[in-house]
């Protein structure tokens, strides 16, 4: 990967620092997230930009695992039909964990924030989005008031609070490692 100098490449090269450090501490449990960590550092290690979507077929993406009082948040994606956690495509520049919070908000209008203490990746998962699209998504643990999700129009109307049985019930399969995650941890 060519470097570059200033302010925009000091920035990528330390988020790739931060983000292979994750992925490589990540406490991958099940088959599928072993899986899924090795392809991540595969393709960390493999792509000239793995934050760039433009950049190939292959890249990184940012989603949330949404908690609060009410358990965890869900949306019905509009072209796949599953349940499944807010997230996306980041903006140029922008961190995993900035996308997260950033889509996460945009898709179901709620207030959600980091903890206290920083981002924390929670889950991560390698899967195709596409006959030639695949993602390797990381998920963060976001936080939300007990409020009625409120998205706007474009999105999907389909969000709502499940509790964490009706989640794991309903959830695309790539996610479901990730809830039991919450029955797990101390959070």
């Amino acid at each position: 990967m060519e470097e570059t100098r200033g302010g925009d490449g000091d920035r990528h090269v330390a988020m790739l620092a931060l983000v292979r450090s994750a992925v490589g501490d990540f406490d991958a449990i099940t088959p599928r997230e072993k899986a899924s960590r090795d392809r991540f550092l595969l393709e960390l290690d493999r792509l000239a930009d793995p934050f760039n979507r433009d950049s190939g077929p292959v890249h990184v993406t940012g989603s949330a695992i949404v908690v609060g009082s009410r358990g965890t948040v869900l949306h019905l994606h509009k072209r796949l039909g599953v349940w499944m956690q807010p997230g996306g495509h980041l903006e140029p520049g922008e961190a995993p964990w900035e996308a997260a919070l950033r889509e996460t908000q945009e898709e179901t209008g709620l207030p959600v924030h980091h903890a206290q203490s920083g981002e924390r990746l929670i889950h991560l998962d390698a899967h195709p989005a596409s006959s030639d699209h695949f993602h390797l998504d990381l998920r963060y643990l976001l936080w939300s008031d007990d409020v009625e999700p409120s998205p706007p129009p474009g999105e999907s109307q389909e969000v709502r609070w499940f509790t964490l049985a009706e989640a794991l019930e309903r959830a695309d399969a790539g996610l479901v490692d990730g809830l039991r995650r919450l029955t797990t941890h101390d959070f």
